[in-house]
């Protein structure tokens, strides 16, 4: 019985170092995913960085993110592009940054990430077919995701996006979409006027053919970001790995429509949204327009298929028509190849409701400087309906002192925002990235962070799926 007893207590004893040794490992293996908010903590791996949007989110020092950053990217334009956008950086005589580059560029770059795993946050922003892999591959492995969208351009992909927050939960790790606009101050400010319910009223339902909320946006493909002109890879005109205007761009229009109009609000796919209609078309480019966008000199073979009498049709435009939580929301997308003299990209936006119209305007008119107008309904007493802004807009001044209104016409207002109080498009992206690190420090993500992430890409996806049944039912599946 004693040999029997001694061999037991040697075979548990085996077993829990067996056991501790294994535990030892695998904590090595896994990034970490426990923050405190300590100066260096967060240590980013910039996996393929393929947009300019990888390097704008560290364009702004964070004391809370480690100043070595571990690149992991095939050799190319796009990385060159990246290097020297962080470098310029590290070079600036304002506000430097102190990026001390790790690089591994090679073919096997991904694989490469996941046996090394170093760091602990993924910065993804490039190729949009390759991307949704690259969430879901780097949350297997345990990492955090800060994603540039769209995070998934095709049904595929929105089925491999929904495991990959299932990854997310159970490694305790979080995957974020980088949602820059809500920092915008126009789209704050309409946030605050739809929900202030005395001047607004309620969100009107609207019908199909006359939508409660209504938003276009026009891009453009040659532009300039940070005063040079920004030279596009040649796969952003693949539609099959840029993705369609109705899967990319409109995933801000959508994400700002829930945020302003159902804040706080858990908008499940399933039970609260319903598609109404779809339909895309595409903007014509000439080979010149190519190459002045692309620095290249021919189109690459695999945009022939898209070429039409030497004419590249790329399908940037589309419109979706849906209901959320029974209200009717159209959303429009656009893309131009250039934009007019002293012009940009352009959003505006409607959004009607029972006491008063919120109509967001950046074209001609305010000489494309985005611009808030609040517009009282008709049958309101017009004395009651200035009372009420006078007070609402005093109570707003408390957090936004610069705040005004002034009278353009009978029943019509302009929300004054003076342009040297707004921040610009590039310093939006360290303020998604503050807010991110907040949440994997304070482990404070909302659900509705997750699900309405889940439903837009729902909403998009469906509706390229739509929009291809009605106009070439041919390539659905291709």
């Amino acid at each position: 019985m004693r040999n029997i007893f001694y061999q037991v207590v040697i075979i548990l004893g085996a077993l829990l170092l067996f056991s501790c040794n294994m535990r030892k490992d695998t904590e090595k293996e896994q990034p970490s995913t426990r923050f405190t908010g300590q100066d260096g903590e967060i240590r980013l791996v910039v996996l393929d960085p393929g947009h300019f949007h990888a390097s704008l989110l560290q364009k702004f020092p964070q004391p809370q993110v480690n100043d070595t950053v571990y690149v992991y990217a095939p050799e190319g334009n796009e990385l060159d592009q990246y290097l020297a956008s962080i470098e310029s950086y590290n070079q600036r005589s304002g506000n430097p940054t102190h990026w001390q580059i790790v690089l591994y560029a090679g073919k096997d770059y991904l694989g490469k990430m996941i046996e090394e795993k170093k760091g602990n946050v993924v910065i993804l922003a490039g190729n949009n077919l390759k991307k949704t892999e690259y969430i879901s591959r780097s949350l297997n492995a345990g990492f955090n995701v800060l994603s540039d969208k769209p995070m998934a351009i095709n049904k595929e992909n929105f089925n491999l996006l929904k495991s990959a927050f299932d990854s997310a939960y159970t490694h305790h790790s979080y995957l974020l979409d980088v949602m820059t606009e809500r920092n915008e101050i126009i789209n704050t400010l309409t946030r605050e006027l739809v929900n202030r319910k005395e001047l607004f009223g309620e969100l009107q339902a609207g019908t199909p053919g006359h939508p409660g909320v209504v938003m276009e946006s026009v891009h453009h493909y040659y532009k300039e970001v940070s005063g040079n002109a920004l030279v596009r890879p040649a796969w952003f005109y693949d539609v099959e790995q840029q993705g369609e205007g109705m899967v990319d761009v409109s995933v801000h229009l959508i994400d700002l429509i829930h945020w302003q109009c159902f804040p706080d609000q858990v908008i499940d796919y399933i039970d609260d949204v319903q598609m109404t209609a779809a339909n895309h078309w595409p903007t014509k480019l000439t080979l010149q327009d190519f190459s002045r966008s692309t620095k290249l000199n021919a189109f690459p073979d695999f945009l022939h298929k898209y070429i039409h009498n030497s004419v590249l049709e790329v399908y940037g435009n589309g419109k979706i028509d849906y209901q959320v939580k029974g209200k009717n929301v159209s959303v429009t997308v656009l893309w131009n190849y250039e934009a007019p003299e002293g012009g940009g990209d352009t959003y505006n936006g409607l959004i009607r409701g029972t006491k008063a119209d919120i109509e967001i305007v950046q074209d001609q008119s305010v000489n494309y400087i985005k611009e808030l107008f609040i517009q009282k309904e008709k049958s309101l007493d017009e004395q009651t309906f200035d009372s009420t802004l006078m007070k609402v807009i005093a109570d707003l001044q408390k957090s936004y002192p610069w705040l005004s209104a002034e009278k353009v016409s009978e029943g019509k207002y302009k929300i004054i925002a003076p342009v040297e109080f707004r921040k610009g498009h590039e310093d939006y992206f360290g303020m998604v990235a503050e807010k991110y690190f907040g949440y994997l420090v304070n482990r404070d993500m909302p659900e509705w962070e997750i699900s309405n992430t889940i439903a837009k890409y729902y909403i998009t996806t469906t509706a390229l799926d739509m929009a291809k049944d009605i106009n070439h039912p041919e390539s659905h599946n291709n």
